[in-house]
């Protein structure tokens, strides 16, 4: 690492101060920091602080006589092995998705030839409006890399997306940029948690899972180097650092979500989707009456591995299918790596109520090969066995 070196540009925003701890962290690792302060960002941490932390000058000025000499900011932009903008404010996101390069910052952000990893920090509606999305979703497809934003209580009194992820975060995300593993270049789809299937304004038929090992297989694929779309159900998870986040609710949200994010290499299925969805949703709220509970007639959700698991142009090259049993599990499960047409099957016994919800898990891993037991261990240890088994098999 200590041959590397970040291009950081800094925004403006409340959030910019943890700039400066994220340049201590870089530079504790090791990797050379060149910092550039846009004027925004000059207005929350000063040139000279990170000028200290990162042990070199921090550039501002696109039309510095001095620095741009021989053309700086081409230099700036070249040199560097990954650029990284921390905090991402709405206006520099514009700015990138538009090729606008007014200043030193958006210049040297068009001038690149190197990965870029942006970490939005910014309001809850800036975040949220539709300029803004649209701006996320063109940066994605030239390839940017996204880490956050984290989702809480905001500078300005708001609560929602918007927050600047933690440095440690950011740091992650990097380290995952710079050390590449064997999943570059490689699309993986994830799902995970629980569907709610509502009955009406309060009520919903839903599951106990928590989706912690969803997102520990989707934080460890992305730490192999993939590019990871996980489709979430409603959990209370942070989503894990370089991992793109699509939220959803019902079945039906899942699966149209699954069917935007192809195609891709693989794709593992971990989310615990309700089978049935009531029929008919109440407008009200139910009450209790003299005629006794209602009648509620359920219909069935549509299967999301099978339905992915399809052949045809758009299948994942492997589809990985989960199978939470009570009972008969490798019989179960076999049955259900037939039935569905997935390539590999992994199996576990939820019946324990230290697997679905808590923090280790046990299973059994199914392919046309055979069967292989893996011994209980943290969800996080199970994540990346299972994601290396994934490398091996798209290698």
């Amino acid at each position: 690492m200590s041959a590397r070196r970040v291009l950081l540009i800094v925004g403006g925003g409340v959030a910019a101060y943890k700039a400066l701890e994220l340049t201590r962290l870089l530079r504790k690792a090791g990797i050379g920091v060149s910092p550039i302060l846009t004027a925004a960002g000059a207005q929350f941490v000063t040139p000279l602080s990170l000028s200290a932390l990162a042990e070199t000058q921090a550039r501002t000025d696109l039309f510095s006589l001095d620095d741009e000499a021989e053309m700086g900011h081409i230099e700036l932009s070249r040199s560097a092995d990954l650029v990284v903008v921390a905090p991402a404010t709405a206006d520099l996101m514009a700015k990138a998705a538009n090729g606008l390069a007014g200043d030193l910052a958006s210049a040297a952000l068009l001038a690149t030839d190197k990965p870029v990893l942006m970490a939005p920090a910014m309001n809850v509606r800036m975040w949220l409006h539709p300029a803004t999305q649209r701006n996320l979703a063109r940066l994605s497809a030239d390839g940017v890399a996204f880490v956050g934003p984290d989702e809480g209580a905001m500078a300005c009194g708001e609560f929602g997306p918007g927050r600047l992820a933690e440095p440690e975060a950011i740091f992650a995300a990097i380290q995952a940029q710079l050390l590449p593993g064997p999943l570059v270049g490689r699309h993986v789809l994830v799902t995970a948690g629980p569907t709610e299937e509502p009955l009406d304004p309060v009520r919903v038929l839903t599951n106990r899972s928590s989706g912690k090992q969803g997102y520990a297989i989707a934080g460890a694929l992305a730490a192999l180097g993939a590019r990871v779309t996980l489709v979430s159900g409603p959990v209370a998870l942070a989503a894990p650092p370089g991992v793109e986040r699509v939220n959803v609710r019902t079945a039906l949200e899942m699966l149209a979500a699954c069917q935007a994010a192809l195609p891709a290499d693989a794709a593992v299925f971990v989310a615990a989707v309700s089978d049935w969805r009531p029929d008919m949703v109440f407008g009200v709220k139910l009450k209790k009456g003299k005629d006794g509970p209602p009648s509620v007639q359920l219909v069935e959700n549509p299967d999301i591995l099978a339905t992915l698991a399809q052949t045809g142009p758009r299948r994942p090259r492997l589809v990985v299918g989960f199978a939470a049993e009570t009972n008969d599990l490798e019989a179960n499960a076999r049955a259900k790596l037939a039935r569905k047409g997935c390539d590999w099957i992994v199996a576990n016994d939820v019946s324990e109520s230290v697997i679905m919800g808590g923090n280790e898990n046990e299973v059994l891993v199914i392919d046309a090969k055979g069967a292989e037991r893996w011994a209980r261990a943290p969800k996080d240890e199970v994540a990346k066995r299972l994601a290396a088994r994934i490398a091996g098999a798209l290698a």
